[in-house]
C-alpha cells in the first residue's frame, strides 16, 4: 500500500511510523495512564485496515486523523491530546513555508498530485513545470494576501472550491467564445504583427490556429471557435483557383468546357480544404501554450449558422473533412493512429441532418462513425436550444459552449438590439459542495436550508472576489483578447470593466454532488420519483440565489454544472475527514459531477438522458450529460438512435466509449484498471504492461477527453462506471 505525502509525492506505507508516533505521544503522559505496546500495535493495525478499505492511497493527514480516532476509541484521551498538540505544533512549522517544498517536488517529478492534477498536462516537460511553479507562487500569494481568510479556509476544507487559484494573482478570466469572424474578416494583430484578411481558406486556417494559441496563453479556461467563420474563405479560394486554372488553360491553348473547369476547380479546392483542416488538427495537437499544454479548444460545426445556401454547402465540405480526419486520428510516437484529446468537436443536430431523407444526413452518419471510434463529436440539439435558450426579445438561439461545457446565457446587444455570443466570456467559477451541506445538517431539513444560505453567501463573497480581481484590468494585459477582436476591440489603456456587467460576460456558481446530497437527505437516489422533487428544489434554490445576486450587482451570475476533475477526489477526501465513512455518500474516492446519475447506478441510455435533461435546463451556465457505451463501431444504428434521442430531448450530450492502445504488444482494446498494494493502476489485459509511458489511454472525465491519466479518486470513478447501452 502507498501513502501520499504532504508535498504530493508517493511513499510505501510503513506501519512502524504510526507505532513510533503513538509511542512518542504515549511517553509524554503519566505512567499510570499510558497504553501498553500491545494496545499501540492494535491501534496501528486498525488504522492500516481502515486505509486498505478506502480502496486508494490515503494522504498523510487522513492517516493521522484515523490515528486520533483510534486512540480516543481506546479511551486514551490524554495520549490523544498529546498527539493532537504535536500535530498542531508541526503544522505551524510547516506553514512557515510550504511553497518551496512543493516547487522542489514538482521539479523532481515526484509530486503525485501534480502529475494527476490535469489529465491533459504532462508534468515532466519544462513548460508544464514552469507553469506549475508559477502556479504554486500564485496560489501562495492568493491564499496569504489576496483572498479573505474565510474563503481560503472554506476552500481548504472542501466546503467550496475556488477554482484556478494558481492563476488568480494575474488578471485573467476563465473561458470564451472567440470572435473568429471579426478577427478574420477585419484583421487582427498577433505579437505586434498585423494580420490582414486572408486570401485563401488554407491561410485562414493557419491564422485561426495562431489565434487559438494566443488566446489560450492569455486565459486559463477553454475556448471555442466556429467552422462557420472559416466557410466564407472556401469561396475566396474557389475564385482564386478558378483564375489560376483559366490562366493555365490559356497558357497551353486548351479550351475545356465549363463543366470540366468546374471539376478541376472543385478537386483542387477539396485538396486545399483537406490541407487547411489538417493544419487545424495538427497545430492544435502539437502547439504548446505558455501553460505547458495543447490549447483547450472546441470546434463548433453548425450548418444553420451559415449565411446562405452556398455558404452552407461550403461549410458542409469543411465539416465532412474535419470528421474524416478526426476519424483517422493522429499518429503516436510509434506511428500508430490514436485518439487525440483536442480539438474537441461539437456537431449540431438540426432539421437538415437529423432524418434519413434530410440533405445532410450523410454528415450525421459520418459523425456517428467518428464518435464510435474517437469519442467525438459531441452533440448539441438545435431543437432544444431554440426552445430553451430564449433572449429578452423572445427569440431562441443555438450556439456553442466555451470549451467543454460552460455556456453563455442569451444576450441582446443594447446598442444594436441583436443577439451576441461570439466575443463574450466567463469571469470565473466557485463551486459549492452540496454533500457537505447535507452532512453538516445531520439530515434536519430546517438546518439544511439554513446552512445552504450560509454557504451560498460564502460563494457570493468568493465570486465577487473573482469579479473584483478582473475589474480595472486594462486592455493592454491581453491585447489579443481585448484590443484585437477575440473578445473585444477596446482602446489601448482602456479598462475592460464595461464587459463585466449587464450580461455581456457571465460568472458561475458551480455545484457538485447533487446525488450524494439527495441520497443523504432522503435515503434515495435522486432518480427515485420520491426524491426527484427535492433534487429539483435544490436546483431552484441555487438558481434563485443567482437571480438575487444578478439583480444586486448587474452581473450575470449563472448556475454551472461543474466538471470536477481532480476536485472530485479532494471533495471526497474532505467529506471523509469531516464526517467519516457514510455508506452511499462518502464511501468512494470521488463524488458525482453536478446533477449526474451516479456512475454505478444501472440505467439505460435513453432514461438517463431524459432524466438528466431537466437538470441540464436548470444549469444555464453550462452542463453536459453523457452515456457510457461499449465499442459501438459495429453498431452505428444504435449510435444514430441515441443521437436522434438527444435531438428530441436534451441540449447537450456525448457518448463515452474507449479508445486505447498498448505500445508494448499492439493491443487496441480497453486498457483495464487493476489494484496493486491499495493503489489503482492501468494494465494492458493482453500483455500485462503497466508502464503508463508505454500506453495510450483516452477517457472522458469532464466533457473533454483526457490522455495523461488521473488521480486515484477519478480513476476509481472511471473503473466503476456502468454501461448505459
Amino acid at each position: 500500500m502507498k501513502i501520499i505525502k504532504r508535498n504530493g509525492s508517493e511513499a510505501v506505507f510503513d506501519i512502524t511510523k504510526i507505532i513510533r508516533a503513538i509511542s512518542q505521544a504515549n511517553e509524554t503522559v503519566d505512567e499510570g495512564i499510558r497504553m501498553t505496546p500491545t494496545q499501540i500495535r492494535r491501534i496501528a493495525e486498525r488504522v492500516v485496515l481502515a486505509c486498505e478499505e478506502l480502496g486508494r492511497s490515503p494522504g498523510v493527514e487522513e492517516v493521522q486523523d484515523m490515528v486520533e480516532q483510534q486512540i480516543m476509541a481506546h479511551g486514551a484521551f490524554e495520549v490523544a491530546r498529546s498527539y493532537i498538540t504535536y500535530r498542531y505544533t508541526r503544522n505551524l512549522v510547516r506553514q512557515s513555508n510550504t511553497t518551496d517544498d512543493k516547487i522542489l517536488s514538482l521539479i523532481e517529478c515526484n509530486n503525485e498530485e501534480a502529475k494527476q492534477e490535469n489529465s491533459n498536462k504532462n508534468p515532466i516537460i519544462n513548460s508544464t513545470q514552469r507553469d506549475y511553479m508559477a502556479g504554486e507562487v500564485s496560489r501562495d500569494i492568493t491564499n496569504r494576501i489576496l483572498l479573505p481568510a474565510e474563503i481560503v479556509k472554506a476552500h481548504n476544507e472542501g466546503i467550496i472550491h475556488f477554482h484556478d487559484t494558481d492563476y488568480y494573482a494575474q488578471h485573467m478570466h476563465n473561458c470564451d467564445l472567440v470572435n473568429l469572424e471579426d478577427m478574420l474578416q477585419n484583421g487582427t494583430v498577433i505579437t505586434g504583427t498585423l494580420i490582414e484578411r486572408p486570401h485563401s481558406f488554407a491561410t485562414a486556417c493557419n491564422i485561426a490556429t495562431q489565434i487559438v494559441a494566443q488566446v489560450a496563453s492569455n486565459q486559463y479556461g477553454g475556448q471555442s471557435i466556429s467552422l462557420t467563420h472559416l466557410a466564407p474563405f472556401v469561396q475566396v479560394s474557389r475564385e482564386k483557383i478558378r483564375t489560376a486554372v483559366l490562366s493555365e488553360m490559356e497558357a497551353i491553348g486548351a479550351t475545356p468546357s465549363e463543366e470540366q473547369i468546374s471539376t478541376i476547380v472543385e478537386e483542387r479546392l477539396r485538396e486545399e480544404i483537406r490541407r487547411g483542416v489538417q493544419t487545424i488538427q495538427y497545430q492544435v495537437v502539437t502547439l504548446l501554450t505558455t501553460n505547458g499544454q495543447a490549447p483547450f479548444v472546441t470546434v463548433f460545426m453548425y450548418l444553420n449558422e451559415a449565411k446562405d445556401a452556398a455558404e452552407k454547402r461550403d461549410l458542409a465540405m469543411i465539416i465532412e473533412e474535419t470528421l474524416n480526419q478526426r476519424y483517422q486520428g493522429v499518429k503516436n510516437e510509434k506511428g500508430v493512429w490514436v485518439t487525440p484529446a483536442f480539438p474537441k468537436l461539437i456537431y449540431v443536430l438540426e432539421e437538415d441532418n437529423i432524418t434519413e431523407d434530410s440533405p445532410y444526413w450523410y454528415l450525421t452518419k459520418l459523425a456517428a462513425k467518428c464518435t464510435a471510434k474517437r469519442m467525438v463529436p459531441d452533440y448539441i440539439s438545435e431543437k432544444k436550444m431554440l426552445e430553451l435558450k430564449v433572449d429578452k426579445n423572445g427569440e431562441g438561439h443555438c450556439y456553442t459552449c466555451m470549451g467543454c461545457r460552460s455556456f453563455l446565457t442569451p444576450y441582446v446587444d443594447p446598442e444594436t438590439n441583436q443577439p451576441k455570443y461570439y466575443g463574450r466570456f466567463n469571469q470565473g467559477v466557485v463551486t459549492l459542495n452540496l454533500p457537505d451541506i447535507a452532512l453538516s445538517s445531520g439530515g434536519n431539513l430546517d438546518k439544511f436550508w439554513n446552512i445552504f444560505d450560509e454557504r451560498l453567501e460564502l460563494c457570493h463573497e468568493a465570486l465577487m472576489c473573482r469579479h473584483n480581481r478582473l475589474k480595472g484590468t486594462l486592455s493592454d494585459a491581453a491585447p489579443i483578447l481585448w484590443q484585437y477582436g477575440a473578445c473585444a476591440r477596446l482602446e489601448k489603456g482602456e479598462p475592460i470593466d464595461k464587459l463585466l456587467y449587464g450580461g455581456y460576460s457571465t460568472i458561475s456558481l458551480g455545484y457538485a454532488g447533487l446525488y450524494e446530497c439527495v441520497k443523504y437527505m432522503t435515503g434515495m437516489s435522486h432518480t427515485d420519483p420520491a426524491a426527484t422533487p427535492f433534487a429539483l428544489e435544490v436546483m431552484d434554490y441555487l438558481n434563485a440565489a443567482c437571480r438575487r445576486w444578478k439583480a444586486e450587482h448587474n452581473i450575470d451570475f449563472s448556475l454551472y454544472g461543474t466538471p470536477l476533475e481532480s476536485t472530485t477526489y479532494k471533495f471526497a477526501k474532505c467529506l471523509q475527514k469531516r464526517f467519516g465513512i457514510v455508506e452511499g455518500v462518502t464511501d468512494k474516492g470521488y463524488i458525482t459531477n453536478s446533477y449526474h446519475v451516479h456512475v454505478t447506478e444501472p440505467i439505460n441510455a435513453f432514461d438517463k438522458l431524459k432524466f438528466e435533461a431537466q437538470f441540464q435546463h436548470l444549469s444555464p451556465g453550462g452542463a453536459i450529460s453523457y452515456v457510457e457505451v461499449p465499442n459501438m463501431q459495429q453498431n452505428l444504428d444504435a449510435v444514430l438512435e441515441v443521437m436522434k434521442f438527444i435531438y428530441d430531448n436534451i441540449i447537450y450530450a456525448e457518448l463515452n466509449t474507449k479508445s486505447d492502445y498498448c505500445q508494448e504488444c499492439g493491443y487496441d482494446g480497453e486498457i483495464a484498471i487493476v489494484e496493486e498494494d491499495g493503489k489503482l493502476i492501468w494494465e494492458c489485459p493482453n500483455c500485462k504492461n503497466r508502464d503508463q509511458d508505454k500506453m495510450n489511454v483516452a477517457r472522458r472525465t469532464c466533457g473533454y477527453i483526457g490522455t495523461q491519466f488521473w488521480n486515484q479518486g477519478r480513476t476509481q470513478e472511471i473503473k466503476e462506471r456502468v454501461l448505459h447501452l
